[in-house]
């Protein structure tokens, strides 16, 4: 095998071909570190050539390829196996915007741009691209479309997969398929790019992608609003989607227990209303004048207070406030890093069906698992929810999630089914979740998805014991 690795370094450059234990370390081991794997090497190809050459020495090897941008994926979709035998193909040094069409309100970029650096683009030529998540300053466009990343505008916007036109894509064979179309209309055929786009590297590798850019909204409002139940916050997004339209660009909510996290592992971040059982963040991103957006975000805040929907609420003054109000909100994962390993579940459901699943669920956990904390938040506004388990406070973490993890999980997801929800709203599949889509998912998709793997990946090389 080392005799073929010089046919890498040929391809890549030797210093991009990294065999050292200590030097491949940082990407075998998934952000949460519950995943630990061991490559071959690790190769990072500097462009689209480099990485259908690297393609077709794996496939004429029979070496599978693990793809991966930032490495900042929550279900170890990314993560070499533990073999030894497994390329990770890192696309890092793919980091180029490789060009910005303002009239056509798109801009191309490389799979290894991080996300931040593309928004930064974007307002560099008073454009907008809308995709925003906590990871945004580490997490790639390729990844983010490899999992169809939704994050915090998604109401508005929608997912990752929304905001694609076109991608280039390197094939199972090394073909590279050059679809960076930047067409709103296209009707020739199968849409391949949909076929990717949540794919997770099992069907290709990304390496390129058109992206939908936006003009700058000419203001925004932000407020946290506190509520006394979750009934309210749908009722508050309803009234919000009325009096606002499309111009409500987010929705968060927080139950009481998450800003608890925050409040004691980040003292030093500003809250500014007092602790409730719910509160929301809300904005809005307005097309006319500041003057607008003020008067139309006050009306809906009191028509809120009127209705008894709300009984506090602050609203951002300035910019820095409104960053500090989403700061708020992007701590809660970190804050619960800190407090201790807890099980994560990544949920969609109906709007309408939330606060009973919440209320329900919660007292099924309660009573099977005395003590657990429940830190829900999510994405209200588009029915995503992040339905976190954190072990009773002062028992052993990890020893409690090896004992109960299954259980927790069963009772979630026979709930999620029960709503009509998915068990995956933005986070993907990967290793963490390809037990339960088997066990979930209608056999006929299984076995729609399963044919197509094998036609597009015959030998069963990309980033094979992920998703399927």
């Amino acid at each position: 095998m080392s005799a073929s690795l010089d046919e890498l370094r040929a391809i890549v450059g030797a210093t991009h071909v990294i065999e050292a234990d200590a030097d491949r370390a940082a990407f075998e081991v998934d952000w949460r570190k519950r995943y630990h794997g061991r490559a071959r090497a690790v190769v990072r190809p500097a462009d689209t050539s480099e990485v259908a050459a690297v393609v077709r020495w794996c496939a004429r090897e029979r070496v599978a390829i693990v793809a991966q941008g930032g490495n900042t994926g929550l279900v170890g979709a990314s993560t070499p196996d533990g073999s030894g035998t497994q390329i990770v193909l890192s696309l890092t040094r793919m980091n180029r915007v490789r060009a910005i069409d303002a009239a056509n309100l798109t801009m191309t970029v490389d799979a290894g741009c991080v996300l931040q650096t593309v928004q930064e683009a974007a307002a560099a030529q008073d454009l907008l691209y809308p995709l925003s998540l906590a990871a945004e300053g580490s997490c790639t466009i390729g990844g983010n479309l490899a999992t169809n990343a939704g994050g915090t505008q998604v109401l508005r916007y929608g997912n990752a997969r929304d905001l694609c036109l076109g991608l280039e894509v390197v094939s199972p064979a090394g073909e590279v398929w050059e679809g960076l179309s930047g067409l709103r209309k296209d009707n020739t055929g199968y849409d391949l790019r949909h076929l990717f786009i949540g794919s997770e590297g099992t069907l290709g590798v990304i390496t390129g992608a058109t992206l939908k850019l936006y003009p700058q909204p000419a203001a925004s409002s932000t407020a946290l609003a506190a509520l006394g139940s979750l009934a309210d916050a749908v009722a508050l997004l309803q009234l919000a989607q009325s009096r606002l339209g499309a111009a409500l660009t987010g929705f968060e909510v927080m139950n009481k227990v998450s800003l608890d996290l925050v409040r004691r592992h980040f003292a030093q971040l500003a809250q500014p209303l007092p602790p409730q059982a719910w509160t929301v963040l809300l904005e809005q991103s307005d097309s006319e004048s500041e003057a607008h957006a003020q008067a139309l975000f006050e009306s809906l805040l009191e028509t809120a207070f009127e209705r008894g929907l709300i009984s506090d609420a602050a609203v951002a003054a300035n910019t820095a406030q409104s960053k500090a109000m989403w700061h708020l909100r992007e701590s809660i994962p970190m804050a619960q890093s800190i407090e201790g390993p807890n099980i994560k579940h990544d949920i969609a459901l109906p709007i309408s069906a939330i606060d009973a699943f919440v209320a329900s669920t919660d007292a099924a956990l309660l009573q099977a698992f005395p003590g657990v904390l429940l830190v829900d938040f999510g994405h209200l506004g588009d029915g995503n929810l992040h339905y976190n388990v954190q072990p009773p406070p002062g028992v052993a973490a990890p020893d409690y999630l090896r004992e109960h993890e299954h259980a927790v999980n069963t009772v979630v997801y026979d709930a999620v089914a029960r709503f009509g929800g998915s068990i995956s709203a933005e986070h993907g599949i990967g290793a963490l979740k390809r037990d339960e889509l088997a066990a979930r998912k209608s056999p006929v998709a299984l076995g729609l998805m399963r044919s197509i793997k094998q036609a597009l990946d015959p030998l069963g090389l990309m980033n094979p014991g992920r998703m399927l």
